[in-house]
C-alpha cells in the first residue's frame, strides 16, 4: 500500500510505503505518526500514488497546463528504457576500441584478482614458471599487459640486485 500524506509543518507531499509506526518528512525532518499524517490518496500501484503525487504538486504551482502535457509515470519509465545508450555504443561515439576493452577485461579476469604492478608481474613469472629463460618471462609479463622492454629491464635489474639468480640463460626466483 502506497499513501500520499502532506506534512503538518512544511506542507511537503510525500509517498509513505505500508503503514510504518512513524514517518519522517524529507524535507522538514519532521517524524510524525503515521495515523496522524493526512492521508490524501492510497493505493497499491506505486506510479498511481506518484501520478496523484505530481498532479498536486502541479495544480499547488499553478502548472496543471504542463503537467497535463507530460506522460505518465509508467510511460516515462518505459521511455527511458527504449532510450539507454548500450555500453558498446557509449564506448565507440567515444572513440573507444571496444575489442581492446574487452581483450582487457579478460586480462583482468584471468589475473590474481587485484591490480598488480609491473615489477609484481615479472616477479610472479618468475614464481609461477620453472626456471624459465627471458624469453618466457617476457612473454607471460606481455600476456598481462607488461611491455617486453620493461620486463627485459626489470630482470636485469632484480638479477642485479640479488633478488632473482641467472645460470645458463634461467632465472629463478631467491
Amino acid at each position: 500500500m502506497y499513501t500520499v500524506v502532506g506534512c503538518s509543518r512544511c506542507s511537503a507531499l510525500n509517498i509513505v510505503e505500508g503503514r510504518p509506526e512513524t514517518t519522517r518528512c524529507p524535507r522538514c525532518r519532521r517524524t510524525t505518526r503515521f495515523e496522524k499524517l493526512r492521508a490524501l490518496y492510497r493505493s497499491d500501484d506505486v506510479d498511481a500514488a506518484r501520478e496523484v503525487r505530481a498532479r498536486l504538486l502541479a495544480e499547488r504551482s499553478g502548472n496543471e497546463a504542463a503537467y497535463a502535457n507530460v506522460g505518465t509515470f509508467a510511460a516515462t519509465d518505459a521511455d527511458a528504457d527504449e532510450a539507454v545508450v548500450t555500453d558498446e555504443a557509449y564506448l565507440q561515439s567515444g572513440g573507444v576500441d571496444t575489442d581492446a576493452v574487452r581483450e582487457a577485461g579478460a586480462r583482468a579476469e584471468r589475473g590474481r584478482g587485484s591490480s598488480r604492478s609491473r615489477k609484481q608481474v615479472v616477479l610472479d613469472a618468475l614464481s609461477d614458471l620453472d626456471r624459465p629463460t627471458e624469453a618466457e618471462v617476457v612473454d607471460y609479463a606481455t600476456d598481462d599487459g607488461v611491455p617486453a622492454d620493461y620486463a627485459r629491464t626489470a630482470l636485469e635489474k632484480l638479477r642485479r640486485a640479488g633478488e632473482v639468480s641467472e645460470s645458463g640463460g634461467r632465472y629463478r626466483r631467491l
